[in-house]
């Protein structure tokens, strides 16, 4: 029989949860002394003012369910914010006082929508936004005067593919946007619009091999130079384009391997700040435009994001690794060397680190992983994560999950499978078409590595992972079900037919291009990559934790899984929130308790102590 002895309130897993976080910072363009923070000090994610030069935060929104995204005008007066109901992100745009107010609803004549995109011209005499609906993608741009006076919105672009964006010439008189030219197609282009008149003023493609990225205009009044990135070489490298002269010119990024994408441009208009990542290996570099040369900035190792130019010559960074939670420092321009910490982070529990490893899949694949090993002797019961998305990557992060799970004797295993970005085009592209398939072999790779070199004991490995990372649990569960003691799945897909039919806009269009069609187009592929498929080979209990509000994986799937699974007798729990996508994360207590059901879960495995039973969470 395991004992659980750390599932009490004072737990040290439960503390590091609950240290603060801060997921967005941004300096308002015009008005370096004002900030917008996204943090979730008071218990739930919420926006706040922040005072920049004294660090003190004041907090805008109070809403029940969270608030995961605000936008600041680039004076910084106004903060904007998509308002949805119970984190189901249709909603309306909304705008509040950067002092605090009342919030006003800037569309209240459109119907709910999804939000593709928000942004102010660097002069603040343009803001556009995209909307997405059952009817395709609308972009939209107004006027703004001194006091953020608002014309009437005009509609530039109506797609039913996708379209997102703007983002503005520092002037506000172009809008540049991506989209793709035909249905279920993820090679992306570049639309850039006259905003007076509406007019298409420019097309970019690198088709039909490449696709590119929109990045952000020179700062400079007049220049309509614009950064964009392009994965055409294999991985995917920044580029400068100037839609009016139609001139494209390249960087001398000289043998740098991997992904580069460029955070920020500096407000002279000469050095870009680019953002390097190789195996999962993240670095920053200076680019100086006059002298075409790349500079290497001396900062401290981990996972440097959400970098940008801040006031003097200083970059802002918010850094982690996996014993160090996020906190915002300020890097020398010229040398990138630490400068001083600009918001500290409070003190936390000791952590493990993880190390990263490399293993071979089923094809010869080389997959990148990060380890991490609780103390005492193995093999141990382990934990093999995978990551949301899937066009996302692990990096080293600080991790209150995985050292949860660290501090109740567990392994812990997240891989960097195919489909994940970073890693080059071929490896991003090879689940297309065909998902579910070269992820759970890298998924089964990684099982045999951990078991030959004697790091898991073979009958205790669990699945877990959240969203995509969710759907791939459920999925490696029926195809692979000989190698997982149990399955924990978060706001997970289990048919994908049915979440096609239930989703919002932006997720459908974007899921027929992962598959190459739709569902009365493929029904074979759909039914192919969906685990509701493999219900009776399942063997191990699963447990899935699912919102009722959300509109990526919606709930009606999981029902209809629950309701397959319990009538061939296969164990599993779903424990129901109300809220949406975000819903797990958004309110710190809730985020422990989801947590500490996956542990006793596996804890409850472990021993034979299983029983089906489904919950409705508070």
């Amino acid at each position: 029989m395991l004992n659980n002895p750390q599932l009490d309130s004072d737990a040290p897993w439960k503390d590091r949860f609950r240290i603060p976080r801060t997921s967005c910072i941004m300096i308002a363009e015009n008005n370096p002394d004002r900030g917008l923070a996204i943090s979730n000090r008071s218990g739930t994610y919420q926006l706040y003012a922040w005072d920049v030069p004294t660090g003190e935060f004041t907090q805008l929104t109070d809403r029940p369910h969270g608030q995961f995204y605000g936008y600041l005008s680039p004076d910084g007066k106004y903060v904007y914010y998509h308002h949805d109901e119970m984190g189901n992100e249709l909603g309306h745009l909304k705008r509040l006082p950067y002092g605090g107010g009342d919030a006003v609803d800037i569309t209240p004549e459109l119907p709910p929508y999804s939000l593709a995109g928000l942004h102010i011209s660097t002069n603040g005499q343009a803001i556009g936004f995209t909307r997405a609906d059952r009817e395709g993608f609308f972009l939209y741009t107004a006027r703004l005067d001194s006091d953020h006076g608002m014309g009437t919105f005009q509609l530039i672009s109506h797609q039913t593919n996708l379209l997102a964006g703007p983002v503005f010439s520092a002037d506000g008189s172009l809008a540049l946007t991506i989209a793709s030219e035909r249905p279920k197609n993820l090679k992306y282009h570049l639309l850039v619009f006259d905003v007076s008149s509406g007019a298409l003023v420019a097309r970019l493609s690198d088709e039909p091999d490449g696709a590119l990225r929109p990045g952000m205009f020179s700062p400079i009044p007049g220049d309509f130079r614009l950064i964009a990135s392009t994965n055409l070489s294999g991985y995917p490298r920044p580029f400068i384009w100037d839609p009016i002269k139609e001139e494209r010119r390249e960087l001398e990024l000289q043998d740098l391997e991997g992904t580069v994408s460029v955070n920020d441009w500096s407000r002279d208009g000469r050095y870009l700040l680019l953002n390097h990542v190789s195996r999962a290996v993240k670095r920053l570099y200076l680019y100086d435009l006059d002298k075409d040369r790349l500079i290497n900035l001396e900062h401290p190792a981990g996972n440097p994001f959400g970098t940008y130019f801040g006031p003097g010559k200083e970059i802002f960074v918010h850094w982690q690794d996996s014993t160090h939670p996020t906190r915002l420092i300020a890097l020398d321009m010229e040398t990138g060397t630490v400068n001083r910490t600009v918001l500290e982070t409070s003190a936390v529990p000791p952590c493990r680190p993880w190390k990263s490893i490399i293993f071979t899949s089923s094809d010869g694949q080389e997959i990148q992983a990060w380890l991490a090993i609780p103390d005492g002797p193995g093999p141990y019961p382990t934990i093999l994560n995978t990551h949301g998305g899937p066009e996302s990557a692990k990096l080293e992060t600080f991790s209150p999950e995985s050292q949860a799970w660290l501090d109740h004797g567990f392994a812990y295993l997240t891989i960097n499978y195919r489909g994940s970005t970073t890693f080059g085009r071929k490896f991003k592209e090879k689940i297309w078409g065909d998902l579910g398939h070269w992820e759970v072999e890298d998924m089964a790779a990684a099982y045999g590595m951990l078991v030959d070199r004697g790091i898991s004991r073979p009958d205790a490995v669990f699945l877990t992972g959240w969203s995509y990372g969710g759907y791939l649990t459920l999925q490696a569960m029926g195809v692979r079900p000989d190698l997982w003691a149990g399955g924990m799945a978060g706001i997970a897909i289990s048919d994908w037919r049915i979440n096609h039919e239930d989703s919002n806009e932006a997720l459908r269009n974007f899921d027929e291009g992962l598959f190459g069609g739709t569902p009365e187009e493929i029904p074979e592929k759909f039914a192919k990559s969906s685990p509701v498929t493999y219900v009776d080979r399942m063997k191990a209990p699963v447990l899935v934790v699912q919102g009722r509000n959300d509109t990526r994986c919606p709930g009606r799937q999981i029902e209809e899984y629950q309701e397959k699974m319990e009538a061939l007798g296969n164990p599993i729990e779903v424990i129901w929130f109300d809220t949406g996508h975000a819903g797990p994360f958004a309110n710190l207590e809730q985020n422990i308790k989801h947590h500490e059901n996956l542990i006793n879960f596996a804890y409850r495995v472990l021993n034979g102590e299983f029983s089906a039973k489904s919950i409705d969470a508070a």
